[in-house]
């Protein structure tokens, strides 16, 4: 399947509650949802348009089963979703504050990604045209960090853009400095690097945003999209080039997933404008502010509604909404 956005990580089961402003043990009642960064990533990446597929390792259980229906019915491909009985599908408790914000529980010790290996992801065709994406939360010591680096190898071979979100998750790892260790582990691996303002003091150990953001054009990092929540987002390349965009405010609800939807609209668009591993760096100004522009209008919407994959616009919404801010 060449022009495919492949994303690999973890899928979960997101309980999100159905009142705000109330501490995780106070919790009356939950709603069941498909979670996880990657699958989240690939669908919002889909429901533009783009062609997705998902690598990773489920459950063979009722969650596990929902996973895969969810996926299909937002046509992310599935043939490199693995199911066993080893473990079971990976559950995260959610409570949200009034301003949209969340606090994590999770359950997967280990979970079924956890345990997909190197082996089950040896065969998969990447082409130059592809893209491949990953996160930490699945860089830990477990099968799937392997996993991760054979697919990793396997798309820069090929000719494929990597990208990375370190996306981090402190309450997934045994301490903090194993967090760290493991991004700038992958780090030099990807061609594009996503990073929130929340998150790159402690990546990098830099305190001064200026050089910790230079600090992170390491190995093969050619661009870095560096995430300011409702502010916006800066994209840098490592000719020098930056671009800006100072968002839109609106009166978040949720803001479950949407970081992900910035990142799915972001390599939907990359993929729209031919940006491939040879191309990252010479992405131009027109469509550096044109990107960012629509990555936030995406993730923007996505706030506004409750839950991640179910708050997701169409490609119609956002142009909307965008051209709307535009007048």
């Amino acid at each position: 399947m060449p022009n495919t956005i492949y994303t690999i990580g973890e899928a979960l089961i997101d309980f999100i509650p159905t009142i705000t402003d109330t501490e995780l043990k106070d919790v009356p009642q939950f709603k069941r949802v498909m979670g996880g960064a990657p699958a989240n990533v690939a669908v919002a990446a889909a429901k533009l348009g783009g062609q997705t597929s998902f690598i990773s390792k489920l459950g063979d259980d009722a969650f596990g089963n929902h996973i895969t229906e969810q996926l299909e019915k937002h046509a992310v491909d599935t043939r490199h979703l693995v199911k066993t009985t080893e473990a079971n599908t990976g559950l995260a408790f959610v409570s949200l504050k009034k301003d949209g914000q969340r606090d994590f529980s999770f359950y997967r010790k280990p979970s079924a990604d956890m345990l997909l290996t190197a082996d089950e992801v040896k065969d998969i065709p990447f082409d130059s045209s592809d893209i491949l994406h990953f996160c930490s939360v699945d860089l830990i010591d477990a099968p799937v960090k392997k996993a991760h680096q054979q697919v990793i190898e396997q798309a820069i071979a090929a000719g494929g853009l990597v990208s990375f979100d370190p996306n981090v998750r402190l309450p997934l790892w045994d301490s903090s400095e194993a967090c760290r260790e493991a991004i700038n582990e992958f780090l030099p691996y990807a061609h594009v690097v996503k990073v929130s303002d929340e998150e790159l003091a402690f990546i990098t150990g830099i305190e001064d945003e200026e050089e910790a953001l230079k600090s992170l054009f390491t190995g093969n990092v050619e661009c870095i999209i560096y995430t300011l929540g409702a502010k916006g987002a800066i994209m840098l390349l490592k000719n020098g080039e930056t671009f800006k965009h100072t968002g839109f405010q609106v009166q978040a609800i949720d803001t479950t997933g949407a970081g992900d939807a910035f990142v799915g609209a972001t390599l939907f668009q990359l993929q729209k404008f031919a940006i491939t591993q040879t191309k990252v760096n010479q992405i131009e100004l027109e469509q550096g502010t044109d990107i960012l522009a629509f990555s936030n209008s995406f993730a923007a919407l996505t706030t506004l509604k409750n839950g991640a994959v179910d708050a997701l616009p169409s490609y119609q919404e956002a142009e909307q909404f965008l051209a709307e801010k535009k007048k």
